[in-house]
């Protein structure tokens, strides 16, 4: 507890020797979460970072800091693991030659092959746009129709990608108020943005 109000004052030093007791217990579960080394180390930290940006945040009442500092672990490698299912991952060409081919052949069989390698979505046609964008406005009217409260959720939610444990740090509400008001928010955009339902 005392290293953590020496790191909310902003030492240094006590953050790094927070970082050596439980920078092995953070790694694991990141490994163990994403099954990726990088990621893991990636992950150990934005964990590390947020103890250092929110060390107030952390209620001894509530439970240890390591199991803490693990949620948050935890917490990011989902994270990761979400933001990685929405990006397709590029290949690089020199993925697809053999180790007996040189860059003339890679580009014969590229050639040869006549599928397309590496293209972009084809431009909307303008009524998509439209509707794009009209739904992007109805989402706007709907999100500013919300309670402050509620408002403030969706926004760290769906704007920030925080989780509803982070959120509640960082309003410093209890988790179940910010699922009660998660809840009743998406609730009131359904209503809002499909009344036929």
């Amino acid at each position: 507890e005392e290293l953590v109000l020496l790191i909310a004052d902003g030492s240094a030093e006590a953050l790094g020797s927070m970082y050596d007791r439980h920078v092995r217990d953070v790694f694991a579960v990141a490994r163990r979460t994403t099954g990726d080394a990088g990621i893991a180390g990636d992950v150990v930290q934005e964990t590390f970072l947020t103890l250092w940006d929110r060390a107030e945040l952390f209620d001894p009442a509530r439970g240890s800091l390591r199991g803490w500092l693990l949620a948050i672990a935890r917490n990011r490698s989902i994270d990761h693991l979400r933001s990685a299912r929405r990006h397709d991952r590029a290949v690089t060409f020199s993925a697809l030659a053999t180790p007996d081919a040189d860059d003339g052949s890679l580009a014969d069989w590229l050639t040869i092959a006549g599928a397309p390698v590496a293209t972009g979505r084809p431009d909307p046609s303008p009524e998509a746009a439209v509707v794009h964008l009209e739904g992007q406005a109805s989402m706007a009217e709907a999100i500013a129709s919300l309670p402050p409260a509620e408002r403030s959720v969706i926004r760290l939610a769906y704007g920030a990608h925080l989780t509803q444990v982070e959120i509640a740090a960082k309003l410093g509400w209890p988790l179940g108020t910010v699922k009660t008001r998660t809840r009743r928010a998406l609730r009131h955009l359904r209503d809002r943005l499909d009344p036929t339902r």
